[in-house]
């Protein structure tokens, strides 16, 4: 089943293609999507199974009887292996344990007497949308590929949604194109042998938090392992962020002891009290064997840099936008020290710490154990004690809460400890956004609140798989960009199998106001030195944003004339001018205009984004 194109065009780590199911109608279909620069991917029959980008690197296929399979990703599995996988299918059911067995991030599509299954990662990192294409249903990667093929336009009221903050769940995740439907990430689709209709399938459930830290540990680190290994196996140069935190100074340490050479990236802080650099110094000094980069604090981007440059292909708004520059401006170095990929802690944060929601449910079924670290917590944060006991007595549903967040969409940002503590931090409008458009998105959250359920019933676990989702599907548009830059990105932690292991251990012991991140810190025990695990804190930026608001509020007032948004009658451009000009404003420094400017930027890119994405 070999690709009809040699070179495709396109380096590892920028992957992305449609899906068709094996009738004469889909025929039709594929003269949507033009072949040349793109390769494809052939059915037994000779139509055209996938039809996209990828690289030889990205793409393991195999065929046995009825049955044939395509990872495209980051998957160790080789086509012996693929294939006597692919001889025990009898039915497409039987993959949701394949796709639960491999590791690495990857997207899995098999084909078998016809019908067609698509999955994604239960991350969200990879995801899959549909849409009926000449009246036959196509899977694709990216939505707006999908929305050029079928010339669709963005969805004004789903546009309006996104100016929330935050973007509650199951919002952030709709396809903000008419006529594309997005897949959830827990869910594979099934198109009919004939094309004409298509269905969802659970392939995915997170486990159950019982193992104790000291069972989930090694557990932990095998998978983490794992994860790095599925990347650093071939050798080569591979390059690392090294910030010193616990996150990118367990990942170098694992791609260390690979067959690799390790490049390690640190880019200290400009705020004189951020202690990256300290930490990444005694990291570097126990691997005499990796080469160590220290980029100069003053030349790195700051955030809102380059927001008027950005030409990169979205399929949805990203305030990923906001550090875009800082997330890219380090990466020809690396090239130029031979790095084929760069490897990040991102991720880290989501899954080896956890949120103290899950003390909602502990207060009621571990009481002493969980007052006593609320306590801790109460002083660790200055939760107040009528906000915190207010939060941990809320016991309405999901639907409930989200309902009632369309009524203060307006009210002053809530307290820290209802985010913490309850569902999520309630979602915000702020003064620039227009009448009409906040009475269409309270329109659209009581719509959904009527039907939403929450990832999990537990809250701890709902916000650690929406804040997972969140951070992935920022991090997906900066692996594209990052890709084109030339130098393509991973991020181990937010592998499946690393997610899980890390969920199945118990939040007790997980998020605790006593210890930082004591899952991960006794994973790597042994792997790194202790020395290095003792670190109890992060550094958080917050001076490169400040800095950033003000050096660049030129450009923030260029963004806001002619805005696409005042346009639509989303926004007031003239109260966002004003306040481009007021960067000390109170609450600016609470990110509040992130959505806002994501927005904005996507829809700049718009008109050459719809003449670019079926060519790429």
């Amino acid at each position: 089943m070999p690709p009809s194109s040699e070179t495709g065009g396109v380096g590892p780590g920028d992957a992305h293609f449609v899906v068709l199911p094996d009738c004469e109608d889909a025929l039709a279909a594929a003269r949507s999507f033009p072949r040349p620069p793109s390769r494809t991917l052939d059915h037994a029959s000779g139509r055209p199974w996938l039809i996209g980008r990828w690289s030889e690197k990205e793409i393991v296929t195999a065929r046995a009887g009825r049955t044939a399979i395509a990872v495209v990703g980051c998957c160790p599995v080789g086509p012996a292996e693929l294939e006597r996988h692919a001889a025990r299918i009898r039915d497409l059911a039987d993959l949701d344990g394949l796709a639960r067995e491999l590791s690495g991030s990857f997207h899995l599509v098999a084909a078998l007497d016809g019908r067609l299954r698509v999955q994604g990662t239960a991350s969200g990192l990879r995801l899959v949308f549909h849409a009926s294409v000449g009246g036959v249903e196509v899977a694709a990667t990216r939505a707006d590929v999908l929305a050029a093929a079928i010339g669709s336009e963005p969805d004004e009221e789903q546009l309006a949604t996104r100016l929330l903050w935050p973007v509650p769940y199951p919002l952030f995740e709709s396809s903000l194109w008419r006529g594309v439907t997005a897949v959830p990430p827990e869910e594979a689709l099934i198109i009919a042998p004939d094309g004409r209709t298509a269905r969802r399938s659970r392939w995915w459930t997170p486990p159950e938090p019982t193992r104790s830290l000291a069972e989930g540990a090694p557990r932990v680190r095998q998978a983490l392992s794992e994860a790095v290994d599925a990347r650093t196996r071939d050798g080569g140069v591979v390059s690392c962020d090294l910030s010193g935190g616990l996150d990118s100074t367990s990942v170098c340490f694992l791609a260390a002891a690979s067959p690799a050479h390790v490049v390690a990236s640190t880019w200290p802080g400009r705020d004189p009290a951020d202690s990256d650099l300290y930490w990444a110094e005694k990291a570097a000094g126990f691997l005499p064997d990796v080469e160590h980069v220290v980029w100069d604090a003053d030349e790195s981007p700051l955030v809102y840099t380059g927001l008027l440059t950005i030409d990169d292909l979205m399929d949805e708004p990203t305030i990923g936008v906001m550090d875009r520059a800082r997330v890219l401006h380090h990466l020809p170095g690396l090239a130029e020290r031979g790095s084929r990929l760069h490897l990040t802690g991102i991720g880290g944060d989501h899954v080896a710490w956890c949120s103290e929601a899950y003390y909602h449910r502990l207060i009621r079924t571990r009481p002493l154990l969980a007052l006593r670290q609320l306590r801790g917590f109460k002083t660790l944060f200055q939760w107040p004690l009528g906000d915190t006991a207010r939060v941990l007595a809320d016991s309405r549903p999901y639907g409930q809460w989200l309902a009632a967040s369309s009524r203060r969409l307006r009210d002053p940002l809530p307290p820290p400890v209802d985010g913490a503590l309850g569902w999520g931090s309630s979602p915000r409008l702020f003064d620039w956004v227009t009448p009409e458009a906040a009475h269409a998105v309270g329109r659209a959250l009581r719509d959904t609140a009527a039907r939403a359920e929450p990832l999990h019933p537990d809250r701890g676990l709902h916000a650690d798989l929406e804040q997972v989702r969140i951070c992935t599907r920022i991090v997906r548009q900066w692996d594209g960009m990052a890709a084109r830059a030339g130098v393509p990105m991973a991020s181990p932690f937010f592998d499946d199998r690393v997610i899980e292991e890390c969920l199945a251990v118990d939040p007790a012991e997980r998020v605790t106001p006593w210890a930082y991140k004591p899952l991960l810190a006794a994973a790597m025990r042994g792997v790194v030195p202790d020395a290095c695990l003792r670190r109890s804190n992060k550094a958080h930026a917050s001076m490169d944003a400040s800095n950033g608001l003000r050096e660049h509020r030129g450009d923030l007032m260029e963004l806001w004339e002619g805005s696409h948004l005042d346009r639509m009658g989303l926004v007031d451009g003239g109260a966002l001018r004003t306040l481009a000009q007021r960067p000390s404003t109170p609450g600016l420094k609470e990110a509040i205009l992130y959505s806002t400017i994501a927005c904005e930027v996507w829809l700049r890119n718009l008109p050459q984004h719809q003449e670019k994405a079926l060519s790429t």
